[in-house]
């Protein structure tokens, strides 16, 4: 660990009261969790950027060679893995950290295999973003990449982390699917075994893109809601309750948590059977009873003691030629 991260851990262990003997029967000590949660966010940055730090002296170390490109020349992966948002605070703290403190960590490309002095890139999409947004150059790993290595580079350089949501893990896994990648190249780029990759599959290929991409990541909405919501969604009527809740005036100003929440709920209301009335007649006028069908229920409400009668003589008559008709079906 280099001198810096040693400081950082120091002054955050002293953060921590040192424990003390207790008294008998004495009440619980206070704990201190700010500090602790304070200690185990900063040890996650420190285990991630050491990580970056380690890729970085690896990529030196093989030949591979830092350059800073124009970002107009590098192209996204030809597989996207994130789901974009239209207010981001972590994109912007990016933004933030590399217009003070410059691009630490460079992203991988690979030279564009139709566009000469064109680049695509493999990791490191909102770096490039962030680059281009700002005005500046991307610093990239320049390397020659198969499209299978491109995708397990982007798919490892994203599986250790906890920011990609399992929906968009899950569409990722579609979009792999769909470019003709095996599962087994799936389950390796998304560093997962095969029956979680079939349960990704299952959610991304039951609902549509487009309704994905409307509610957004969701990234507190874990796996086993995901799959309840595909099977709800695959309930007569699933996807035209979506679009309703899609189409409520306030749904687009939600955050993407919210807008799954408000399609569940509307997933989960039952709808109101169709009815369907008619009154009999008779030539004359009078009326001689309602009909109506609710679902699978159908009532006759007789307003004539006479008709009623006529129906109780016709109704075996009725149920056998219904028989004969329904016979063999």
């Amino acid at each position: 660990m280099s001198p810096k991260g040693r400081d950082i851990l120091k002054s955050m262990v002293g953060a921590v009261e040192p424990a003390r003997p207790e008294a008998p029967n004495a009440p619980p000590p206070h704990r201190p969790s700010g500090a602790v949660k304070a200690m185990n966010l900063s040890l996650g940055r420190l285990g991630e950027e050491a990580a970056a730090a380690k890729a970085l002296r690896e990529s030196l170390a093989s030949g591979d060679k830092v350059l800073e490109i124009d970002p107009a020349v590098v192209e996204m992966s030809f597989i996207r893995d994130r789901i974009p948002v239209d207010k981001d605070p972590e994109f912007e703290r990016l933004k933030q950290s590399i217009q003070e403190s410059g691009q630490q960590v460079p992203i991988l490309v690979r030279p564009d295999p139709v566009k000469a002095g064109h680049y695509q890139a493999a990791y490191g999409h909102r770096r490039l973003r962030a680059a281009a947004e700002i005005g500046v150059p991307v610093r990239a790993v320049v390397r020659k990449l198969t499209d299978e290595e491109l995708i397990l580079a982007q798919g490892q350089e994203n599986g250790p982390r906890v920011d990609l949501s399992f929906i968009e893990r899950a569409l990722f896994a579609r979009r792999m699917d769909e470019h003709g990648f095996s599962r087994d190249m799936i389950a390796q780029a998304l560093a997962t075994d095969k029956p979680e990759t079939s349960r990704l599959l299952q959610v991304a290929q039951t609902i549509d893109p487009e309704i994905i991409l409307t509610i957004g990541p969701a990234p507190k909405v874990g796996r086993p809601r995901w799959l309840a919501f595909a099977e709800k969604f695959r309930e007569t009527g699933g996807r035209k309750k979506v679009q309703a809740a899609i189409a409520g005036a306030a749904f687009h100003a939600l955050e993407s948590n919210s807008r799954f929440d408000v399609i569940w709920k509307a997933l989960e209301e039952k709808g109101t059977p169709q009815r369907v009335e008619q009154t009999l007649r008779t030539q004359s006028g009078g009326t001689l009873a309602s009909v109506s069908r609710s679902g699978k229920s159908f009532r006759i409400t007789v307003k004539s003691a006479a008709f009623s009668e006529f129906l109780a003589r016709r109704l075996a008559g009725l149920a056998a030629e219904f028989e004969e008709e329904n016979e063999g079906k």
